[in-house]
């Protein structure tokens, strides 16, 4: 079986390097074109998904705070209804802030 074709020549300096950068070939702008929309869709796909994450985790958190809320209601419900059996008309709510 005889071989005929050449072995590539390789254009280098005394260093090493190369002369001149190889030129892209359609198939390699082909592909940096598709791994940049691939990169897009990849960080696309990654904020929906954490944006999804969130959503879901609000979603757990919320009979939490209508509880939470619901709960504080019946509390002040009582104790106005407590100062009106005491014979004391309540009036606003007032809210301490202690700073030490």
């Amino acid at each position: 079986m005889s071989d005929h074709r050449h072995p590539p020549v390789l254009d280098m300096t005394p260093e090493g390097e190369f002369r001149e950068p190889p030129r892209p070939s359609g198939l390699d702008r082909f592909l940096a074109r598709a791994g940049g929309i691939a990169v897009l869709v990849t960080v696309v796909a990654g904020g929906l998904v954490l944006a999804a994450a969130a959503l879901f985790f609000a979603a757990l958190l919320l009979p939490v705070v209508i509880g939470a809320a619901l709960f504080a209601t019946l509390m002040i419900w009582w104790r106005r209804r407590r100062l009106r059996r005491m014979g004391i008309e309540p009036q606003g709510m007032r809210v301490f802030v202690v700073r030490r």
